[in-house]
């Protein structure tokens, strides 16, 4: 039942800005963190930012500074605002969702369908 639905990919010249957003419901006791990773064709997928709860946040390095993460926690729902794009940001990216689940303690991970991000130089 747990959904995950993202949106604001896109296309853009570097230098530009995007937000995504990820909606997510299904989750009778909550989402605990949620993110946002993305994978590039040829590479491993790799955390861009997460934010809990709480509003404790964490970064890629190569994203620091430019991206910020935030959340809704009404809505459960995750944004990224990606300022000053560079190529090297080009990638599908993923909204990540960990629901909190009575009989798992660390909880089970959840990944949206991936929206792509292509910045242009």
């Amino acid at each position: 039942q747990v959904q995950l639905v993202e949106s604001g990919g896109g296309l853009v010249q570097a230098g530009g800005s995007l937000r995504l957003s990820c909606a997510a419901s299904g989750s009778m006791f909550g989402f605990p963190a949620m993110g946002w990773y993305r994978q590039a064709p040829g590479n491993e997928r790799e955390m861009v930012a997460v934010i809990t709860s709480a509003g404790s946040t964490n970064y890629a390095d190569s994203v620091k500074g430019r991206f910020t993460i935030s959340r809704d926690n009404t809505k459960n729902t995750v944004y990224l605002q990606m300022n000053s794009l560079k190529p090297e940001d080009t990638a599908l990216y993923y909204c990540y969702a960990n629901a909190r689940v009575t009989w798992r303690p660390r909880g089970y991970d959840y990944w949206g369908q991936g929206t792509q991000v292509t910045v242009s130089s």
